[in-house]
């Protein structure tokens, strides 16, 4: 299968099914984005050869199958199969230190689950890609020089 450019593949991993299908159903209103959902950080690590573009984590992931993985672990799990692939962590815990936990992982950014949640991961994801973009640009000026 040809990965389609124009469209962003998102992961969305969150063990809440209610919260996961409202973040999904938000991302196909508002945007072109292909969606794969998963509800362990397991299925994520199975399918990360599908390579998405952004992963966006839930930071406990502990609701539906006993010693599942958390989102910690899931993450650094991500970033060793692919340090370069983008994870946003999700939580509904509003504690610095849980945000600072993520970011020593490598998570590219942290947000609070809230009515506000899904404008911030926009913004984010416009983020992760301008930021790309400049970094290919920023290369390709290097290879140059």
């Amino acid at each position: 299968m040809i990965k389609n450019e124009t469209k962003i593949k998102i992961f969305l991993v969150d063990d809440d099914a209610l919260f996961l299908k409202s973040l999904e159903i938000e991302f196909m209103e508002n945007g072109d984005f292909e969606i794969e959902t998963y509800p362990t950080g397991e299925l994520c690590i199975e399918n990360l050869s599908h390579n998405p573009d952004v992963v966006i984590l839930d930071y406990q992931l502990d609701g539906i199958v006993e010693n599942a993985m958390n989102g910690l672990e899931t993450l650094d799990k991500i970033k060793e199969f692919n340090p370069q692939i983008p994870v946003v962590m999700l939580s509904s815990q509003d504690k610095i230190e849980v945000a600072i936990n993520c970011m020593h992982h490598k998570a590219f950014d942290y947000v609070v689950k809230s009515e506000t949640a899904f404008v911030r991961l926009q913004k984010i994801i416009t983020t992760i890609f301008k930021y790309q973009k400049m970094e290919k640009e920023l290369s390709w000026y290097m290879d140059r020089m």
